[in-house]
């Protein structure tokens, strides 16, 4: 699989841009803040529904747009599909497939597959829960595009039942003035246990499927020095493992919403469900968060993101890397591991601000990229 074409229309800082990929590596050179990381944050996107770098819409659209529209002409298996998506924030997006409008804009997940490397990359060994959340989230709708509209139910299930709590506990704050009806709060836990349920056994079987690439990239990137291991970490795990299996994930879904009712009533909040869960990232006998050091978390977020690219490539397609400004956080030798790890894939996009940060193996296209102009010198 590879990206032809890419052309964007008032996304970011682009009023209007339209550049032309091959095959193998590309490298985009520029100074940082004129727009190289918008071109990879746009294809980021389109392959799986959100930025890397920001959690809403509004900040993509050009200051002053309306909407932004991203275009790539993707092909995999000498066939050429056009994919469009259109920006709206405050509104819902649209998406087109060979100029044919899909029913949803999520329905358009799956047609591009990408992983992106990123210096943000960090924050997955020693960020927040949500950052190991989103990376697992993001891979199973990579992997099954159907999830995206499974993450997307679930997260509205979770938002209307949060508000339905917050008026509660707001009344009860203010001496029980204001709505405090929770009669619909029956039907919220019967829709939090069904789409929490479906997405709590696909990332339990990515788990599964997903570790071994991840401890078989660890040992290509680190030489060998220490074994990592990642666990699904659920609070509905605490008396007995979870399993995979969707009728018994929801009985244990609805088992834990109501013994947590009473203290939910009283937080205003959702305090069970797959958006509390974490990924337990182990070093040895150690978590590697607290304790790994700034190489090995180097190693151990490179090995997360070679991982799922590997997992990927064995189960249909091999994905578009996208290597984000990484290389100015390595090391040389990590640099040359990685380097020599993607060069054989169908595609890799490499952003730098320096040349001379690349590695001599990824040789290919360069593209110069100034004050929003993208010129091909090589």
């Amino acid at each position: 699989m590879h990206v032809r074409r890419l052309e964007l229309t008032d996304f970011r800082s682009y009023p209007h841009v339209d550049v032309a990929f091959d095959p193998g590596v590309s490298v985009l050179v520029g100074p940082n803040g004129h727009g190289k990381t918008n071109l990879i944050e746009s294809l980021v996107y389109m392959a799986t529904g959100a930025s890397h770098r920001v959690s809403t819409d509004a900040p993509l659209i050009r200051q002053g747009a309306a909407q932004a529209i991203v275009r790539a002409a993707i092909v995999h298996d000498e066939r050429e599909l056009v994919a469009d998506l259109t920006i709206t924030s405050g509104k819902a997006n649209r998406a087109r497939l060979n100029r044919s409008p899909l029913p949803r804009a999520r329905d358009l997940t799956g047609v591009l597959k990408a992983v992106v490397f990123a210096p943000e990359d960090l924050a997955l060994i020693r960020g927040e829960p949500e950052q190991r959340r989103r990376l697992l989230d993001d891979l199973l709708v990579t992997r099954y595009p159907r999830f995206a509209g499974v993450r997307a139910d679930y997260d509205r299930v979770v938002k209307q039942r949060n508000a339905l709590l917050r008026t509660a506990y707001l009344a009860r704050k203010t001496g029980g003035r204001g709505n405090t009806d929770l009669h619909t709060l029956d039907v919220w836990d019967s829709h939090l246990a069904e789409h929490g349920a479906d997405l709590l056994a696909g990332r339990l079987t990515l788990i599964e499927d997903y570790g071994p690439y991840v401890v078989k990239a660890y040992d290509a990137v680190s030489a060998g020095r220490g074994r990592p291991r990642i666990a699904y970490q659920s609070a509905l795990a605490e008396t007995e493992p979870l399993t995979p299996q969707r009728e018994l994930l929801a009985a244990r879904l609805s088992a834990g919403l109501a013994a947590a009712r009473s203290r939910e009533i009283e937080r205003g909040t959702t305090l069970v469900g797959p958006h509390r869960d974490d990924v337990t990232l182990m070093l040895g006998d150690l978590p590697a968060r607290g304790y790994a050091s700034h190489g090995e978390s180097w190693s151990y977020a490179l090995a997360l993101r070679l991982g799922a690219a590997e997992l990927l490539r064995a189960e249909a397609v091999a994905p578009v890397l996208i290597l984000d400004d990484v290389f100015a956080e390595l090391d040389a030798g990590r640099r040359e591991l990685l380097a020599e790890l993607v060069v054989g894939a169908p595609q890799v996009l490499v952003t730098c601000a320096v040349a001379e940060d690349i590695p001599s193996a990824l040789t290919g296209a360069r593209y110069d990229i100034f004050d929003g102009r993208v010129s091909r010198v090589i």
